[in-house]
C-alpha cells in the first residue's frame, strides 16, 4: 500500500503562473516504486463489466498505484443521456469505487454540474450510492461555485472556470464513456474534462455553427486541448463496452458493443486507441492531434505496451 500523498507534491503552483494562479493537479510520476514492468494501457474485454474494470486496473499495478491511504479521490464519470452507449456504465464506476475504497481512500466524490435526474436516469446515482461512493452535484447556473484558472499554453483558451470542488480532493480519476460526437467526431478522456469546466465557459468552446464549419470545429477541439493542458487526472479508465458511434453524444445511435475497459495514464494515448476502435484514425481527430502538439501524450501506439486481456 502506497503512503498518502501530500497534495503539495502533485499541484502545481508559483511564479511561472503567478501569485493568484490557482493550484494545477498532476499526480507524482514516481510515488511507487516496484520492480515490475506495467503496461503504458490495459485493455481488458469480457461479457462482465465490473470484472472487466477490476482486471484493467489491476494489470497497471492496482489502485494503490494511484490512491494514497486516506486520499480524498474525486471522480469524474458522464451520466450524459440514458440512451444506450451514451453514460459511462454503472458497472465501471462500482468496480472503481470499490477499487479506491480498498486502497485506503478515506472517500470517492463524483462531481459534477449535470443534473441529479441525468444520475438517476443512467443507474449512476444508485451504483454510486450502494458502493459507497459520494455524489455531489453544484448548480450549473452559479457561477460562485467556479474558479478561474489560467491556461498558459493555451492556444485559443486563456482561461477556464473549473469547479471548485475539484480542488478539495487529493487527486482525480477520469471515467468517460468513449463514443460519437456531432461536432468532433470523438469524445473520450480528454473531451469529458469538459464535465469540470463551467457550462458557460464551455460555450465559448463552440462557435454557432460548430457541427459544420471546419474552423469552428478545430476551434472545439484546441480548446479541449488547451483545457487538459491545467488538468492531469492521476488515472483513466474508459467504458468501451458499448458505445454510440453516430448520433453522438447524446443519442440514441447505432450502438457497438467491444465489452472492453481501457485503463492508463497517457490520454491521448487512450483516446487513439479507443477511436481506432470504431474505424476512426488518431491523425484525422484534431482534438487528438492538438493533444498530442501540447505533449500531453502519444499519438503512435506502436511503440508503447499495450495490454490486452479476454476473460
Amino acid at each position: 500500500m502506497g503512503e498518502k500523498i501530500s497534495r503539495r507534491s502533485f499541484i502545481k503552483t508559483g511564479a511561472v503562473l503567478g501569485a493568484s494562479s490557482i493550484l494545477l493537479y498532476e499526480f507524482p510520476k514516481k510515488i511507487y516504486s516496484s520492480p515490475k514492468v506495467y503496461p503504458d494501457i490495459s485493455v481488458v474485454s469480457g461479457t462482465d463489466y465490473y470484472d472487466n474494470t477490476i482486471k484493467a486496473v489491476a494489470s497497471l499495478g492496482g489502485m494503490n498505484k494511484y490512491v494514497g491511504r486516506g486520499s480524498k479521490v474525486a471522480i469524474l464519470a458522464n451520466p450524459q443521456r440514458p440512451n444506450p452507449g451514451a453514460f459511462t456504465s454503472p458497472l465501471v464506476v462500482s468496480a472503481i469505487i470499490n477499487m479506491c475504497l480498498e486502497a485506503g481512500a478515506s472517500s470517492v466524490t463524483f462531481i459534477s454540474w449535470l443534473p441529479v435526474k441525468a444520475w438517476e436516469a443512467t443507474g449512476l446515482k444508485h451504483a454510486v450510492e450502494k458502493s459507497g461512493g459520494i455524489l455531489e452535484i453544484v448548480d450549473l447556473r452559479e457561477e460562485s461555485f467556479f474558479k478561474t484558472v489560467p491556461v498558459p499554453e493555451g492556444k485559443v483558451l486563456k482561461e477556464a472556470r473549473v469547479m471548485k470542488k475539484l480542488f478539495d480532493h487529493d487527486l482525480l480519476i477520469n471515467v468517460p464513456v468513449t463514443k460519437d460526437h456531432l461536432g468532433n467526431k470523438f469524445t473520450g478522456t480528454m473531451k469529458n474534462l469538459m464535465g469540470l469546466n463551467s457550462p458557460k465557459s464551455n460555450r465559448t468552446f463552440h462557435k454557432s455553427d460548430w457541427k459544420t464549419n471546419r474552423k469552428s470545429i478545430i476551434h472545439l477541439d484546441q480548446s479541449i486541448a488547451d483545457l487538459n493542458t491545467i488538468i492531469t487526472p492521476a488515472l483513466s479508465v474508459v467504458d468501451a463496452t458499448e458505445f454510440i458511434i453516430t448520433n453522438g453524444p447524446f443519442g440514441p445511435g447505432e450502438l457497438l458493443k467491444p465489452q472492453k475497459v481501457i485503463a492508463g495514464t497517457d490520454r491521448i494515448a487512450i483516446d487513439s486507441y479507443c477511436c481506432q476502435l470504431w474505424g476512426l484514425k488518431p491523425e484525422d481527430i484534431v482534438m487528438i492531434k492538438k493533444g498530442f502538439e501540447h505533449g500531453l501524450g502519444k499519438m503512435d501506439l506502436s511503440g508503447m505496451k499495450i495490454s490486452e486481456i479476454a476473460l
